[in-house]
């Protein structure tokens, strides 16, 4: 274990300076070519414009970075960085002009296509339920992982409402499925996962409240994007302990904020892809917390969450379901809360 710390350390720190060092040019092209989130209606939190480019620093740190440490198939890093980048462009093109939610969703299975394309690719569930070991999709793998890819992508991108909030899941969820990698001996897999929480730390002291730039949906898009590859990459064949189930814990935050707003707009006959403040952030607003706190208890779910997944990994049931009926109670109190103020 920590041989292999060695090796993720390094992907890490130079994915973290990379991004600090970038960060401050994305503001500026931001600024450059009017990429600025002004605080125009009733769900903006901040009160004066910032820019919203963040991303691309997110983006060029991890790509530099990937494309110096890892010694996956070059066919497989191929895909994962032409399906990033059409996603990238996506989230910039929506950044400067905020592109209709159809043709945002056309670009995502765009680019969840071609990583699928270039062999990334869900083949086999492990079975919880029956004495067969696994359960082989065969073809249809493809249109799974396309499902996967672009429901992850918009699970992270529909949680960054806050300063710090998608960066922040991000880094937990990268260092818990990065620990199930090393226990596991899947190194690859983590050192992909040590570089996009090196580049979401790097990041985040822009991005913490009272945040100087947003990400925008070039940096939540990416970073969905790039999670829901890496898990696909992490859950191999022989290998029963990572499977499509424990990515879903750990990012089960913003799953299950992305699930509950579907929900609530179905059963109020409102459009799906229609924003609302009807998040879990919102309702932690609603309570009297302040950004940071509410922030915070966020960051508390994702790490009880993400020692769901690890104690889950490694046999130890009855602390895995402590861990997660405190998660239960910490997201029931704020949506009860607020239902009755309602």
């Amino acid at each position: 274990m920590i041989n292999y710390l060695d090796r993720v350390s390094g992907p890490f720190f130079i994915a973290f300076i990379l991004c600090l060092l970038f960060t401050p040019i994305s503001m500026k092209i931001a600024k450059k070519i009017n990429a600025i989130d002004l605080p125009k209606d009733e769900r903006k939190i901040h009160t004066k414009p910032i820019p919203r480019l963040g991303g691309i620093a997110i983006f060029f740190s991890v790509m530099i970075t990937m494309f110096y440490y890892t010694n996956f198939p070059f066919k497989t890093v191929l895909g994962i960085s032409l399906g990033a980048l059409v996603i990238v462009i996506t989230g910039v093109l929506d950044d400067v002009y905020n592109l209709p939610a159809k043709v945002k969703l056309f670009l995502q299975i765009i680019a969840a296509t071609i990583a699928v394309a270039f062999g990334v690719r869900i083949e086999i569930f492990t079975n919880y339920f029956t004495n067969t070991e696994y359960i082989y999709l065969g073809i249809l793998g493809i249109p799974a992982t396309i499902f996967w890819i672009v429901g992850i992508t918009n699970t992270v991108n529909l949680i960054d409402g806050l300063d710090g909030l998608a960066a922040g899941t991000t880094i937990i969820a990268s260092f818990t499925l990065m620990y199930i990698a090393l226990i596991n001996g899947r190194i690859e897999t983590a050192i992909l996962l040590a570089i996009i929480a090196g580049s979401s730390f790097g990041f985040l002291p822009y991005n913490f409240n009272p945040a100087k730039v947003f990400m925008g949906d070039s940096g939540s898009l990416f970073l969905g994007y790039f999670l829901s590859v890496v898990s696909v990459l992490g859950a191999v064949k022989g290998a029963a302990a990572i499977t499509y189930f424990l990515p879903v814990l750990v990012l089960g935050l913003p799953i299950f904020d992305t699930t509950y707003a579907i929900l609530r707009r179905i059963i109020n006959r409102r459009p799906i892809m229609e924003a609302d403040k009807g998040h879990l952030h919102h309702k932690l607003l609603d309570m009297g917390l302040n950004h940071k706190r509410a922030v915070l208890v966020l960051y508390l779910i994702s790490i009880l969450l993400g020692l769901t997944a690890v104690f889950y990994s490694v046999d130890k049931y009855a602390d895995s379901l402590i861990s997660m009926g405190l998660v239960c109670l910490l997201v029931l109190i704020p949506i009860n809360r607020a239902s009755n103020v309602e």
